[in-house]
């Protein structure tokens, strides 16, 4: 064979490749490329149909427009590896900025620009290669039109045929992914008109604050948002073993606990829209609602508590920059992570150990006033190695005992490098270390005032949950208050920290308005 035809080969081969690859990480497998993509079918009939002078150009644009799908198809890849949903082209270019965060944080400020170097190379890249490759393809398909058009023949029968029992022979995807970014494209700018309605509808904005959250007053109530705690974790051994420990050690000190399910609305990622979703009662699932909530008035349960006369409080130790929109929350004070006075090593993604952050918050919040905080736990986030160890809360201290561990500031590896039983038991430890990390916290520092409400913000990357999980995360209130439990009842909470099995779901945005009412 000449080296024309090896070229044209692999020139095909390649272009195959390119139309049969999924955009579900899922289906990535060999299987997948073992069938007739139709997109070749039809592309090949155009050409054959249409006039020569047209051919040339129709073939560059057909290769640049088939070159930037692939490029759509491995975002959509990367997107549901982690997240477990497909790319968005309106909304998602705003989390590419934390994905290189990540990156940076667990791996290095080279590997960070590495890592934007090469994505840029290799999206240029692709689209060149498929652009040259379909040019090629084209005109060796036109100069062998005979030949063109019997496969083709055959290939659609064959296609027919085997379609005929239910064998999966025919490849759309790269049509599909098409098709389905457009109706994304469309639905987004439909969805900013249908937020800022539901931005409208607040029950307690005009509440004043003598009839807010009268069942609380005197409580210190704090919010501890959990890092990629999902109802993977409920489900695991370890962390089950942890949780019914915990239930008993609490119950020991008096402390009872009851616990639900919410259902996040993002997976893998993108703690922030939870949380906003959480403390705003409006579901945000994509930046854009993000951007619009923040800009807008709405009433968050910071806003409630400080309206009821609460000194409201955010300790958020992943916030290393800028964060203008923190206002927004009705915070009296953020701690972000410069603020909190850490002079031990990262663990992983995590600025600081959660017992850290925790015993942090004691120490600068003594107020005469009751307290309402958020807290973000960061400990359990992904790549959950390595994993720091519990120490006394009397030597915690500014972290620098932490820097005696052996994995403190190691070089995080990637989820995806390891095997994924390994990332699922590292996973379930780290939750076991925040479940136990907060257990502690109430034992030393809990009273009679604490109110303590725990929730996952989002579950963790599919490596760990496996494909099509839901998005729910477990909540749980932990007092020594009866009233303030008891008034918990209507809700069908289990008992515990761990939600059983018939615990009921409720969607985030409904905890606000469910939480003030019970409480106001």
């Amino acid at each position: 064979m000449s080296a024309r035809r090896v070229i044209t080969a692999i020139a095909a081969a390649f272009l195959l490749a390119v139309l049969l690859t999924p955009p579900d990480f899922d289906r990535l497998t060999p299987a997948a490329f073992l069938r007739v993509p139709a997109e070749a079918l039809a592309g090949a009939v155009l050409l054959l149909v249409l006039p020569a002078r047209a051919r040339r150009w129709t073939a560059i644009a057909g290769g640049i427009v088939l070159g930037l799908l692939a490029v759509v198809k491995a975002f959509d890849i990367g997107f549901d590896a982690v997240l477990g949903r497909p790319f968005d082209l309106v909304q998602d270019w705003a989390l590419l900025e934390p994905a290189v965060d990540y990156i940076r944080t667990t791996a290095g400020g080279a590997a960070a620009i590495g890592a934007i170097v090469a994505a840029v190379l290799v999206a240029l890249v692709l689209i060149t290669v498929t652009t040259l490759a379909t040019a090629r393809v084209s005109a060796a398909a036109v100069r062998h039109s005979t030949a063109t058009v019997r496969t083709v023949a055959v290939l659609s029968v064959l296609s027919i045929a085997l379609s005929a029992p239910g064998l999966p022979i025919v490849a759309t995807d790269t049509a599909n992914t098409a098709v389905a970014h457009a109706d994304a494209v469309a639905a987004a700018l439909r969805d900013q008109e249908r937020f800022t309605a539901e931005l409208s509808v607040d029950a307690f904005r005009d509440t004043p604050g003598s009839r807010l959250l009268n069942g609380l007053r005197g409580k210190n109530v704090v919010i501890a948002f959990v890092e990629s705690y999902g109802r993977t974790a409920v489900e695991d051994p370890t962390v089950t073993a942890a949780l019914d420990a915990g239930t008993r050690r609490l119950a020991d000190r008096g402390y009872r606990t009851r616990s639900g399910f919410l259902t996040s609305p993002t997976a893998g990622g993108g703690s922030w829209m939870a949380q906003a979703t959480l403390l705003s009662g409006v579901r945000v699932d994509n930046q854009q609602r993000y951007r619009t909530l923040v800009s807008s008035d709405r009433t968050t349960l910071n806003h409630t508590f400080q309206r009821a006369d609460w000194r409201t409080v955010g300790v958020a130790p992943a916030i290393s920059r800028a964060w203008p929109e923190g206002e927004f929350f009705g915070y009296d004070r953020i701690y972000p992570e410069a603020d909190l006075g850490y002079r031990g090593p990262r663990f992983g993604f995590a600025a600081m150990p959660d017992q850290y952050t925790l015993s942090a918050f004691q120490r600068f919040e003594h107020g005469d006033r009751p307290t309402m905080a958020t807290i973000a736990l960061l400990s359990s986030h992904a790549p959950w190695d390595p994993i720091p160890r519990p120490v006394p809360w009397d030597a915690v201290g500014d972290g620098s005992v932490f820097a005696g561990m052996p994995s403190g500031g190691k070089a995080a590896e990637s989820i995806f490098s390891r095997d994924p039983a390994a990332v699922r038991g590292d996973y379930a430890r780290s939750v076991e270390y925040t479940m136990g990390t907060l257990v502690s916290y109430v034992e030393t520092y809990g009273d009679d005032d604490l109110v303590l409400i725990l929730v996952g913000d989002h579950q963790p990357a599919s490596v760990v949950t496996g494909p099509n999980a839901s998005h729910d995360v477990p909540i749980t209130v932990v007092t020594r208050d009866s009233a303030v439990i008891d008034k918990t009842s209507p809700w069908g909470w289990t008992e515990g920290l761990r939600p059983g099995g018939a615990a009921p779901v409720w969607p985030m945005e409904a905890f606000r308005d469910r939480f003030l009412t019970t409480f106001s």
